[in-house]
Parts: C-alpha cells; sequence; structure tokens
C-alpha cells in the first residue's frame, strides 16, 4: 500500500496507510499527532466513564454482562441476516475487506510486551488466524474467497477510497493498542472481547449467506467454531498476566468497551451505507 498514493483521503484512511508503511521517525511523528487528536479523547472519555474493576472475576462477569446485551441484536444485524439483498450483503462485505484482507497482521506486535504464559496464549489465537501455516485456510484467503464469488476486487488498495471512516477507526485502534498505549491491559481486554462477540455476531452473516445462497461463507462460519477456542486463550492471557506480575482489570475493561464501540459503530453504519446505496 502506497502512502503517498491516496493524498486527499480521510485522515483515518491516510492513518490506516501509515500505520502499514516503514516506521521511520517521521511517520511515526505523524500517526503519533494524529492519535493524539483521536484516540487520547476517546480513551480519557471511556477512562472517565467506567467505573473501577475490582478483580479480574469482575472484569469476566463484566464482560459477559456486555455480551448478554449485545446478543439481543440490532435492526441492522436482523435486516443483513433476513432481508438484506445480494447487492446489500456485498456492500457490507466490501465495507470489510480491509479488515479480512489484513486479519491479525496489527496483532504481533502485542507479543514482546506480554510475558511469555501470555505470548503463547496469543500466539495460538495467531496461528489459527494464518491457518495453522495452511494458506487455504487462513482467514484472509477465506475473506479473498468471499471476495471472488461477490464480484469484488482482490487487492487491498481497491478499497481504500471506499471504506468509511468509522471501519477505519476500527483497524487503526489496534495498531494503537499493540504499540502505543501506555498499558498492554487495553489490548488484552479489547482483543478478548472481540473473540467473544465474534460467535454471536457473525452469526448474522452466516445466515444471510445461507439464505442468499453465497457458498464461500466459510469465513464466518469458520469464526463461529474457532473463536470460542480464541475467547478462552484470550482469558488465559488476562489470567498469566496477572500471575506474572498484576494486570489492572479497570484498563482490561476499558479495552473491551473500547473494541465494542468501534465495531458497533462500523457495522451499524456499513448496514445503513449499504441500504441506502442500494
Amino acid at each position: 500500500m502506497n502512502v503517498t498514493a491516496h493524498p486527499t483521503g480521510s485522515p483515518h484512511q491516510r492513518l490506516f496507510l501509515l500505520n502499514r508503511a516503514r516506521p521511520t521517525a517521521a511517520v511515526v511523528a505523524q500517526i503519533e499527532e494524529f492519535e493524539a487528536r483521536w484516540i487520547e479523547p476517546l480513551m480519557a472519555r471511556l477512562t472517565e466513564t467506567t467505573e473501577p474493576v475490582g478483580s479480574r472475576t469482575e472484569w469476566v462477569a463484566r464482560l459477559e454482562e456486555l455480551l448478554a446485551q449485545e446478543r439481543a441484536g440490532s435492526q441492522a444485524g436482523s435486516y443483513l441476516a433476513e432481508k438484506a439483498t445480494r447487492e446489500e450483503f456485498a456492500r457490507v462485505v466490501r465495507e470489510f475487506a480491509l479488515d479480512g484482507l489484513t486479519e491479525a497482521q496489527n496483532f504481533f506486535p502485542a507479543i514482546p510486551r506480554l510475558p511469555l504464559r501470555a505470548q503463547m496464549a496469543v500466539m495460538r489465537v495467531l496461528i489459527d488466524e494464518f491457518g495453522c501455516g495452511n494458506q487455504r485456510q487462513a482467514h484472509s484467503q477465506l475473506y479473498l474467497n468471499l471476495l471472488a464469488e461477490l464480484g469484488l476486487p482482490q487487492d487491498p488498495d481497491s478499497f481504500l477510497d471506499i471504506t468509511g471512516d468509522e471501519t477505519f477507526q476500527f483497524l487503526n485502534v489496534f495498531y494503537w493498542l499493540t504499540q502505543r498505549a501506555d498499558d498492554i491491559a487495553y489490548f488484552l481486554g479489547a482483543l478478548a472481547y472481540l473473540e467473544a462477540s465474534i460467535p454471536d455476531a457473525f452469526t448474522v452473516q452466516a445466515r444471510a449467506c445461507e439464505r442468499l445462497g453465497i457458498a464461500n461463507g466459510h469465513y464466518y462460519t469458520e469464526h463461529l467454531h474457532i473463536d470460542t477456542f480464541h475467547m478462552q486463550e484470550m482469558q488465559l492471557a488476562i489470567k498469566e498476566c496477572e500471575t506474572a506480575g498484576g494486570i489492572d482489570p479497570t484498563k482490561v475493561w476499558i479495552g473491551a468497551r473500547l473494541l465494542s464501540e468501534l465495531i458497533g459503530a462500523a457495522f451499524e453504519t456499513a448496514v445503513a451505507r449499504a441500504r441506502e446505496a442500494a
């Protein structure tokens, strides 16, 4: 991806490109300047509005409560699962193509920030994301198969100018969480939430694929299976951090709230735009 090829793109698009560029001092300075205006106020608001979490057990309880609330679903999810046309579904797939085609690549910088046993738990998640070394089962390859069936482009650059800022924020936040957040607990909470929420969230897309006769819905059904295991691994990573030297459960919870807010906004906006375009 060429950072200079899209000089008129949105700030969040440019941040995404900078995050994937060679990290020279000039590039990192631009990233930090933008993040100071974007993520720092967002984190300040979440920190101010989050009641302290007293223990890891309490963090798990709060996560379960949040997931139960989200499990009730939304109008956008119901529409996509039960009513969306093939064209509308394709537009939602297109909206998240940059995520699907770069899936988990922005998680790796977190590894050296974790104690060894927590590293192992997160690495087991990452190994699955890349198909355990089998390209045909790599999640990005499964997304490529879906794009091909829907007649959509295969290269990430094709989606840069048609991806919304809400989706770019979801993509960009993991670069901050893994590399520049002052505590890795935020990343652990964010990824733990993501892995725990996807089996319910992707049921929507899986139902849409079945209803619309889309053969390459395996990208979604694979997550229904594997992310139950990933959820357990992330809880283990948090436990291992606690054992190794302590972890702030309030920051873990803030990370979960952060991801819930960003991915929720991205999905709701994607479905709304697909319906408007159709």
